[in-house]
């Protein structure tokens, strides 16, 4: 005799079926479970193995030779980076802060591309800046004041200016490099008309050359870099006359 339940009573034969049936639909599948779970980078992790790997490659780039310089980047077009054994005369000015009036004024012709020409050969005599601050009459300025009551275009001052600098910075290059300072030869600058020599004062062997001669008979040289690439520059504690 089939047994009645009550509301809430005991469980049939018939309801422990369906039950099993519902549970069994909706019971997660084992093989599912096991799966793992795809393992997700977070961006903050990412960037902490490309500095930990960053840190263990810069000391290998840093025992790289000390004679070579990455340049970057290299000429349009080209994919790849080049090295330059030397520095450029450039480079020589870039750093050299007790000559840094010159180059200032040299960047502001087209005669600065030779600084930077590694076919190019030059001897610079480069002024300091306190020879440059000593002159009455500075490098952009005309050599003799401007009559009082001209007046001028402010066009014809900066095309005057513009050519006392080149006149200026042409009068303090040799085109050509190297040079012996121990002839008694006088040697062309980029100034036309304008020729520079120099003249021995001191017969110590011992001592560099550049150290033993006056250019033009009265201006000394304090020193002498000749690790460039495309010539030598002299530094003189005076500066080469235009007139």
């Amino acid at each position: 005799m089939q047994r009645k339940h009550e509301r809430g009573g005991v469980a049939t034969k018939h309801n422990v079926g369906k039950a099993t049936a519902e549970y069994g639909r909706h019971a997660p599948n084992p093989r599912l479970q096991q799966r793992p779970e795809p393992r997700v980078v977070s961006p903050s992790l990412a960037n902490m193995r490309f500095q930990l790997l960053s840190l263990l490659i810069l000391p290998f780039l840093a025992t790289a030779s000390s004679d070579e310089q990455m340049v970057f980047p290299p000429p349009l077009g080209s994919g790849a980076p080049f090295t330059r054994s030397k520095p450029t005369l450039a480079d020589l000015l870039t750093i050299e802060s007790s000559v840094s009036i010159f180059y200032s004024y040299a960047r502001e012709t087209e005669i600065s591309r030779l600084f930077d020409d590694v076919n190019a050969r030059s001897t610079l005599l480069v002024p300091t800046n306190r020879a440059v601050m000593a002159l009455a009459r500075k490098p952009h300025q005309d050599p003799a004041p401007v009559d009082e009551g001209v007046i001028i275009s402010e066009e014809e001052f900066d095309a005057r200016s513009k050519k006392n600098v080149e006149r200026w910075v042409s009068a303090h290059i040799i085109p050509r490099s190297p040079i012996s300072l121990e002839s008694s030869s006088e040697y062309e600058t980029l100034l036309e008309g304008k020729n520079v020599s120099f003249k021995q004062v001191n017969g110590d062997t011992s001592a560099p050359a550049w150290s033993r001669v006056r250019l033009n008979d009265d201006i000394r040289l304090t020193a002498m870099k000749e690790c460039a690439s495309n010539g030598v520059m002299y530094i003189i504690d005076g500066t080469v006359k235009t007139d």
